[in-house]
């Protein structure tokens, strides 16, 4: 994994390619009676811009008597006036959740779905709007595999602590109520890992670093990437070495 990745001008392109390249691969092995799709959902979220000002003009009212009430004549030189208050829109920005589908065939019932975090996943409300999706997902009893290729933000929450990793993936099987957790550190290569499917068919086996290459080749990012920049979460004195190799190899 390149954490260069995770600078956000370049992030969401990457995501893009790599669930599209977990797709692909998925339907070079996945067995007769299966289907794997992109799906796809654009939500409105409030910008966090922040609050913003709120003019508030002079306010006249001209009144001829305690009651509100006047003669004829005097309502016709007497109009009450009201300057309304100027008050912004609120802002929106566009979110796009990209996850991937496996369907069992003809009837296209969702088996597994397979989701790779984005920043959106693991901060503030979006992070608890995924874990409602989560939640959702065990209650169909649909296999979930998750991938973590983000070392900021906050991680998934079990009850015994995640082991050590900078990165993870997790396989949740539909009935379980645990879940295979898979973790590696930032110089380790991305692993293999299963992927379930309809019982009592066999998991298939997705190979993480050779998705990763061929999304990191075709993205062309190595021309692209910001090696100059320092890392963001910083890394060990030990791991900045590498990242330095990384980014001398790169110019």
């Amino acid at each position: 994994m390149d954490p260069y990745l995770e600078d956000p001008a370049f992030w969401e392109d990457f995501h893009r390619r790599f669930i599209t390249g977990i797709a692909d691969s998925l339907l070079e092995i996945l067995p007769g009676g299966y289907d794997a799709r992109i799906d796809e959902r654009v939500r409105l979220v409030e910008s966090e811009q922040g609050s913003v000002g709120v003019r508030l003009p002079d306010v006249s009212i001209n009144r001829t008597t305690d009651m509100g009430y006047a003669p004829a004549a005097a309502e016709r030189q007497t109009v009450a006036t009201l300057e309304p208050v100027s008050i912004p829109m609120l802002t929106f920005e566009e979110h796009r959740d990209v996850w991937i589908e496996i369907v069992h065939l003809p009837e296209r019932h969702l088996v597994t779905a397979i989701e790779v975090f984005s920043p959106s996943n693991k901060t503030g409300n979006e992070a608890a709007a995924y874990h409602a999706k989560r939640i959702s997902l065990y209650a169909r009893h649909v296999n979930l595999v998750e991938i973590d290729l983000l070392r900021a933000g906050q991680r998934l929450s079990f009850a015994l602590p995640l082991p050590a990793g900078d990165y993870y993936a997790f396989v949740t099987r539909g009935r379980h109520r645990s879940a295979d957790v898979y973790a590696w550190k930032l110089r380790d290569p991305l692993p293999m890992i299963p992927v379930p499917l309809k019982s009592p068919d066999p998991d298939v086996q997705l190979d993480l670093a050779a998705i990763f290459r061929g999304t990191f080749e075709r993205g062309r990012y190595r021309r692209q990437l910001r090696y100059d920049r320092p890392l963001r979460p910083p890394i060990s004195s030990e791991d900045e070495v590498w990242a330095a190799q990384i980014a001398g190899a790169a110019q």
